[in-house]
């Protein structure tokens, strides 16, 4: 009887970790999208709470998804 956790044929039977876990690629953008989101969001952070925004914290949700939906076509076109 063979066993169902024999790794010997597949492409990545060295990297266990790379074998056994699997990273999507939309995770991929969120990661991207994190990294430009904190560069957007140190350098506006002044403006957007100075008062001149009605509701900060949206603008900054709204920021963080443009940055993952750019990190996304940048991995598409990369």
């Amino acid at each position: 009887m063979e066993s169902i956790f024999n790794a010997s044929g597949l492409l990545l039977e060295d990297l266990v970790a790379g074998a056994s876990i699997y990273f999507p690629p939309l995770f991929k953008a969120v990661i991207v999208g994190f990294l430009i989101w904190l560069i957007v969001h140190r350098l506006l952070r002044d403006w957007m709470y100075a008062g001149d925004i009605w509701h900060p914290m949206l603008m900054d949700l709204s920021f963080f998804a443009l940055s993952v939906c750019l990190a996304l076509a940048i991995l598409i076109s990369w």
